[in-house]
């Protein structure tokens, strides 16, 4: 197998990350790049190294207003008298505000509020430059996959959170639906992408919630106890041309691997029935058992398992890395995942 990787993941290193009311060091680590490459040495498998994504591609999928806060946030946020290293928003628009109104402040607090959902996305100075490399990565893939193949996108900084306009949990650029819409421009009619981050795949289902021609399938804990909280149901369908192509399938928190297979299975099953013709795959480590928040329990062998299962469409695939911040495990899920793949 095919994978891509890109160095100036490591420009991107955050510090800021508020859990329950503390500050802590942010789980979204180089760490977790380099221990994903072990997984991919132990299968023998050398990455090539992509350009990063054109500005071209990047608004197949993203806003060119949001595209250009992304770029500059770090530099406007670095003008304001006695603010931090890192873009963090203090204030986002309401429901309330958007009702009557809100437009985008033309200052970089409130610039920063309106670009992003939450406060687990800090922008550093060369954010724009990681996000853009791990873009590439996905698009490296997904060329691959329209060749008829499948191939593995180590992508850091991750992207499934990422609105066509708005940053948040991680992830600035929506890797997945970048690749996504390069399957659909590269000439397949139907392109699903099936997300296994514990992390219900907000962005992405954002992105093509109105959409038929790209379904979009997420396995995840139950968002009413877990990130992002306020989507995420199974009764989110779709809307508009997109009704019926949205397929969420929550499950509870501590799911380990029989039920979580189970739900693996189902998604297979929706894919299959669409008529996909290309798949993308947000490969997401965070469901592990091992991780710091453990919301879902899957074992190693779970992953294995999933990775045979997906691999049994037979369709052509880009996989795109999401979540996953146990350092000590995920390069040896990250090998366990693909061997079952190959194998």
């Amino acid at each position: 197998m095919q994978a891509f990787d890109h160095p100036l993941e490591s420009a991107h290193a955050p510090q800021f990350f508020l859990m329950r009311g503390v500050l802590r060091p942010n789980f979204e680590v180089p760490a977790r790049a380099a221990a994903l490459r072990e997984g991919l040495r132990s299968l023998g498998i050398a990455p090539g190294l992509p350009e990063p994504a054109a500005r071209a591609a990047l608004e197949g999928v993203h806003t060119p207003d949001y595209l250009d806060w992304l770029r500059d946030a770090a530099a406007e946020w670095a003008a304001i008298p006695g603010a931090g290293q890192e873009v963090v928003a203090n204030i986002h628009p309401s429901p309330e505000m958007l009702a009557q109104g809100a437009r985008p402040s033309s200052k970089a607090v409130g610039r920063a509020g309106w670009y992003t959902a939450d406060t687990a996305c800090p922008v550093g100075p060369r954010t724009y430059e990681a996000a853009a490399a791990a873009a590439g990565c996905a698009l490296a893939a997904a060329g691959i996959a329209a060749r008829g193949g499948t191939a593995y996108a180590l992508c850091r900084p991750p992207g499934h959170h990422a609105y066509a306009a708005r940053a948040g949990g991680h992830c600035y650029i929506n890797n997945a639906a970048l690749a996504a819409q390069a399957l659909r421009d590269a000439g397949a009619d139907r392109v699903a992408v099936l997300d296994i981050d514990s992390h219900h795949g907000n962005g992405t289902q954002g992105i093509f919630w109105s959409r038929g021609d790209v379904l979009t399938v997420s396995i995840h804990a139950d968002p009413d106890a877990y990130y992002p909280w306020f989507v995420g149901h199974a009764s989110e369908t779709g809307g508009g041309e997109g009704a019926g192509f949205n397929l969420n399938l929550p499950q509870r928190m501590g799911t380990g691997d029989e039920h979580w297979l189970e739900a693996v299975a189902a998604g297979i099953a929706r894919v299959r029935a669409y008529g996909a013709e290309a798949l993308v795959v947000s490969l997401g480590f965070d469901a592990s058992e091992h991780e710091p928040l453990a919301a879902l329990r899957v074992t190693e062998e779970g992953f294995a398992r999933a990775g045979a299962a997906i691999a049994g469409l037979r369709l052509p695939a880009a996989i795109v890395q999401e979540g996953g911040y146990n350092t000590e495990v995920i390069g040896g899920l990250l090998a366990r995942f693909l061997g079952a793949w190959g194998g």
